[in-house]
């Protein structure tokens, strides 16, 4: 009795599952239908011509020569601004304070400290107060004449200049100038206003980095004494195993804070610079 009781189960297990299995293929070629409705409208949609886009770009000629002239102002306006960075280290006592400031922290072996962000940021505003007299001067001399009208542009730059071109020539030394004199074929000027730019600047630029090289030599001396004499005192006792750096570093920070080492520095920095 039990055999065809079984029998009766697996015929129905057999018929519920050929019956998912219709169920199963009506709803894909439902599916299959609907998809291929749906596609026509959106590949008819893309083989359209598309419309064109809303932002169009346009190079006109200017109307008159005086837009053309407010444009090219304004052009070399933003040359000026994206160039200032590099005037201000070429053309100014910036390149020489950093260096001198970079070499003060190697000879005190402090690694990180101050971060470069702070010698930066102190060179900076060193900077400013050394080149104070020669920006109040320009601003004197053409860039009040020039917005007020009394000069023209030409004139405010040859003023606008000639500080510039005073302040680099005492700091050049004459054997760099002569160097790029030779380099460019250009005749000995009579005097330093009469010198071309393109030639006091790297001049200018070699004589700050001997500059600043030389200050550092003078600064790593005191503190390369210190680090001789803690290097031998721990050879003569015996103590070959401590770095020397553990005990001349506190030594060397104690010094320079009792000898007021940042004045005297920056009393340094400040008069190397012929005004």
């Amino acid at each position: 009795m039990n055999i065809p009781f079984q029998k009766q189960i697996n015929n129905g297990i057999r018929i519920n599952s050929l019956a998912l299995q219709k169920r199963r293929m009506v709803l894909v070629c439902c599916f299959v239908t609907a998809w291929f409705a749906l596609a026509e409208p959106i590949q008819a949609q893309t083989n359209a011509p598309s419309a064109p886009m809303g932002i169009s770009i346009k190079f006109d000629s200017p109307g008159t020569p005086k837009d053309m002239s407010q444009a090219l102002r304004i052009f070399l306006l933003m040359t000026a601004l994206s160039l200032a960075p590099s005037a201000i280290i070429m053309m100014t006592s910036f390149t020489r304070i950093l260096i001198v400031l970079g070499f003060l922290r190697q000879a005190l072996g402090t690694q990180q400290d101050p971060p470069g962000q702070i010698l930066a940021g102190m060179s900076l505003f060193l900077t400013i107060f050394i080149m104070m007299p020669v920006w109040q001067k320009i601003n004197t001399d053409a860039i009040q004449p020039y917005t007020s009208s009394q000069i023209t542009q030409e004139e405010a730059w040859e003023k606008g200049v000639a500080p510039l071109k005073t302040f680099m020539g005492k700091q050049t030394g004459e054997k760099e100038l002569m160097l790029f004199l030779e380099l460019s074929k250009s005749a000995v000027p009579a005097k330093m206003e009469d010198v071309s730019l393109h030639v006091l600047i790297p001049a200018f630029m070699i004589t700050e980095l001997k500059t600043a090289f030389q200050m550092g030599f003078l600064i790593f001396l005191p503190f390369l004494v210190i680090d001789l004499v803690i290097a031998s005192t721990l050879m003569s006792l015996g103590m070959m195993m401590l770095p020397p750096m553990m005990i001349s570093l506190p030594i060397k920070l104690l010094f320079f804070v009792l000898a007021d080492g940042w004045v005297l520095v920056m009393k340094g920095i400040s008069t190397s610079f012929s005004l």
